[in-house]
């Protein structure tokens, strides 16, 4: 059996196809085709833009795919989500599809949008979201430079945006959040009641969650002698429990811990001056908790 796989093309599909390869699948990518190879047998996959992929795994013709819960909600597609999986092209702060206008529009809420003129590429849930609150507007498709629109053309605009900077540099202002999306592993709904499928979806869950735990931490290891041992542990953080191993002689102690990879530089000489020596920091490609 086959597992056929939709990983997204364009902007997420360098970080998509990272994040896999630290969890333990390597595809490689042919440009004049859209169907990367993989060094597990069991996947079939397909470059897709993300924005199609719940529709074609909705429908079928695919099992699953990595998508943004936004492309999700546009598409209103029923699918299973697997797991989410907090990462993307910039940053790991939530993609977020907000209205924005120019700085000193009187539009100050949605509520002021009635009888506007709005472009976003987010037109499905961006008319379903004005619906719900009862505003009526004309909500147009946007091919895109969707921030150049605004007040010339249109009098909003509803776009995705990460850190907010390029609103900002358009001389936009964010007047409200619509949507926050991570990206997800979705599948069919009949791919996941079929048990070899659900449990291929599920190591995949649990390899890809791995992969992303382990971002921003490393390993540390030294020996301690005994009589050091309890300054040691003092400067090491409290929420974190290290394992001891006690070495030939009894008279050192191995000490092997996870941290925050931004605190080692401070951590090192700490440890190094409480006693510790030998100290080993070492990345990690997965934690499983």
């Amino acid at each position: 059996m086959v597992l056929k796989l939709a990983l997204p093309k364009g902007s997420l599909q360098d970080a998509t196809l990272e994040l896999f390869r630290k969890a333990g699948w390597d595809f490689r990518v042919d440009a004049r085709s859209y169907h990367p190879s993989c060094d597990d047998p069991e996947i079939q996959a397909t470059l897709l833009r993300a924005q199609e992929i719940p529709r074609y795994v909705e429908m079928g013709v695919l099992d699953a795919g990595i998508t943004g819960y936004d492309n999700v909600k546009e598409c209103g597609s029923d699918v299973h989500e697997v797991c989410e999986l907090v990462y993307s092209k910039a940053t790991h702060r939530p993609f977020r599809w907000v209205l924005a206008v120019p700085k000193g529009s009187p539009i100050r809420s949605v509520k002021d949008l009635e009888g506007k003129r709005i472009a976003t590429e987010l037109v499905n849930f961006t008319k379903r979201y004005l619906a719900e609150r009862g505003v009526n507007a004309h909500v147009e498709f946007s091919w895109g430079a969707t921030e150049v629109k605004v007040p010339d053309l249109v009098d909003a605009i509803v776009d995705g945006t990460e850190t907010g900077s390029t609103l900002q540099a358009h001389g936009l202002e964010i007047i409200e959040t619509l949507l926050e999306s991570t990206t997800r592993l979705i599948a069919n709904h009949e791919a996941w009641k079929d048990p070899w499928k659900r449990q291929k979806l599920e190591s995949l869950a649990l390899l890809l969650q791995a992969a992303l735990n382990a971002e921003g931490f490393v390993g540390l290891k030294m020996n301690v002698p005994n009589e050091k041992l309890e300054e040691v542990l003092s400067v090491l953080p409290s929420l974190k429990k290290p394992t001891l191993s006690p070495l030939a002689g009894n008279e050192w102690v191995a000490v092997e811990i996870i941290v925050e990879e931004k605190t080692v530089r401070e951590l090192v000489p700490k440890l190094k001056r409480a006693g510790a020596s030998g100290i080993v920091e070492y990345p990690l490609n997965k934690v499983i908790y």
